[in-house]
């Protein structure tokens, strides 16, 4: 049974976690999953990455704790490492990822969809948060470095150290989730809702140029972040969408962009 299942619609990928019942993550669902995101990074038909859970119940829960309770701690480490080096990989990816959160999202769960763009979540569809400090340990997949910037340091040591969930309707409140979408076909309104986002609609270039400078230049000083937005900016004036852009607007018809 493969872990991570990837179905492509009309340029947006959807990739599935796919453990049941909670879909939680092991080694090997991790390296399916950094396969998925390397496949998808060169497929020159995707511009938009969906990733969700299998069934109804969970986006996912996690890390599976029976697995780490029998490894030993330098095996735990490299578990770690490697899960980070994957979801460093989908948040660099130059295309943008939303998180379909289907069901309960919680624990490593969360953690990986703090590494996607935009969260889109299911009205009524579970819990969400990083319960972790419960079973002695932090949350260690990025869970601690990407609330904190996402939310603040006092809101996410408050959070993670009171280890509580909430509802989807509160993390919207809050700025953890994008959006809260009705229950009934969820999953196909994320589909046809991330197609915005892609040609002919957008410039899939220079959205993902978008998403390369917030999430790199943040991590840099505000003149980096400058000169990376130039460099960024120049590449995409050299580019067939940005001559249509501005014919478009010249000529006072909606552009038709072709992800070039």
């Amino acid at each position: 049974m493969s872990l991570v299942t990837t179905a492509v619609h009309d340029g947006v990928a959807l990739l599935t976690l796919n453990n049941p019942p909670a879909n939680a993550y092991s080694h090997e669902m991790h390296r399916e999953l950094d396969e998925a995101i390397l496949a998808m990074r060169f497929d020159e038909s995707v511009h938009v990455l969906v990733l969700t859970g299998s069934g109804e119940k969970f986006f996912c829960a996690g890390a599976d704790i029976d697995m780490l309770a029998r490894v030993t701690p330098e095996w735990k480490y490299n578990f770690c490492l490697h899960a980070n080096e994957t979801l460093n990989r989908l948040e660099q990816t130059p295309k943008l990822v939303i998180a379909a959160l289907n069901g309960h999202t919680v624990g490593g769960g969360l953690e990986v969809a703090l590494a996607a763009d935009l969260r889109w979540a299911k009205n009524g569809g579970g819990k969400l948060g990083l319960p972790e400090v419960a079973l002695g340990v932090l949350p260690g997949t990025g869970g601690t470095a990407r609330l904190s910037r996402m939310l603040g340091r006092s809101k996410a040591i408050e959070l993670m150290t009171a280890g509580g969930t909430m509802n989807f309707e509160t993390a919207l409140d809050l700025g953890l989730v994008n959006e809260v979408l009705p229950p009934e076909n969820f999953l196909e309104a994320v589909l046809e809702k991330a197609q915005q986002f892609c040609p002919p609609h957008k410039a899939s270039k220079a959205v993902g140029a978008i998403k390369r400078s917030v999430v790199s230049g943040l991590e840099m000083s505000f003149e980096g972040h400058l000169a990376l937005e130039r460099e960024l900016q120049q590449a995409l004036f050299k580019s067939a969408d940005a001559t249509e852009g501005f014919a478009a607007f010249n000529e006072k018809r909606t552009a038709r962009f072709e992800g070039r």
